[in-house]
């Protein structure tokens, strides 16, 4: 699949990005008339791959993130702020969404590019991410484009071996560097995780002594709550509403 996709990619290069993939083909009919609404909503927002086109074996969707690091976080703020760019079935589909994309070494201050299995929100209160976790790998400024690249045809093309364990992947732009992370849904899995970690060395060229981290999503959770306690508690002897004694 991944020498498929590679090739795929090169062959393509219609740039045909503003091509509704969601949508159904011309002449396609719904079947009944009193289908239920939301499931006929659902279908016509999944993506289907064209005619002729290869198909990957799962939908994935790119989402897009920015916010300013000076304002408070939140989970509300969180989720207000990321934004769907749109979802594809096939290799094609792919770059064209791909190849009209700035480059994680292009992007400024605090931004993100998330690729996730269609229908799983970039959340680690998502029901497919609650209980698992990511490994973390920090890079040097000017490393993040080809390893946020590396690190997608991975994914779609299923080198990573861990059946539907892989939820998606995420780059992180920061001011003195960047961060790529990959998200899988059993944190509990060590042999999955193991075997992540492993490919993800490979396919990215790793060097032996690269720090790699690994954080369940309940710990993420628990770390945010903690840091939201303690700004509300800092915020309120600021405003002289509460007394601390140290």
């Amino acid at each position: 699949m991944f020498l498929s996709i590679n090739s795929s990619l090169k062959d393509d290069d219609s740039g045909d990005h503003d091509q509704d993939q969601g949508s159904p083909k011309d002449g396609e009919k719904v079947k009944t008339e009193d289908d239920d609404k939301d499931q006929n909503m659902t279908r016509k927002k999944m993506a289907i791959p064209g005619v002729g086109e290869h198909p990957l074996q799962y939908n994935y969707t790119f989402w897009y993130s920015r916010r300013n690091p000076g304002r408070p976080a939140s989970t509300q703020s969180y989720e207000q702020n990321i934004k769907q760019i749109g979802s594809f079935a096939s290799v094609e589909q792919f770059w064209r969404f791909y190849s009209h994309m700035i480059r994680p070494g292009d992007l400024t201050g605090h931004s993100d590019f998330h690729l996730f299995k269609e229908g799983i929100k970039p959340m680690w209160e998502d029901d497919a991410n609650k209980m698992g976790g990511k490994w973390i790998i920090r890079l040097r400024k000017g490393l993040a484009s080809r390893c946020w690249e590396n690190l997608i045809l991975a994914m779609l093309g299923e080198q990573f071996m861990v059946g539907e364990e892989i939820s998606g992947a995420v780059v992180s732009v920061r001011f003195q560097e960047d961060i790529i992370s990959i998200w899988n849904k059993t944190a509990s899995d060590k042999a999955t995780t193991s075997r992540i970690r492993d490919t993800l060395r490979r396919v990215l060229n790793l060097p032996p002594n690269t720090l790699m981290d690994y954080k369940t999503h309940t710990d993420s959770i628990s770390h945010f709550q903690e840091s939201q306690a303690l700004s509300a508690i800092f915020k309120g002897a600021k405003h002289g509403k509460t007394s601390m004694v140290w």
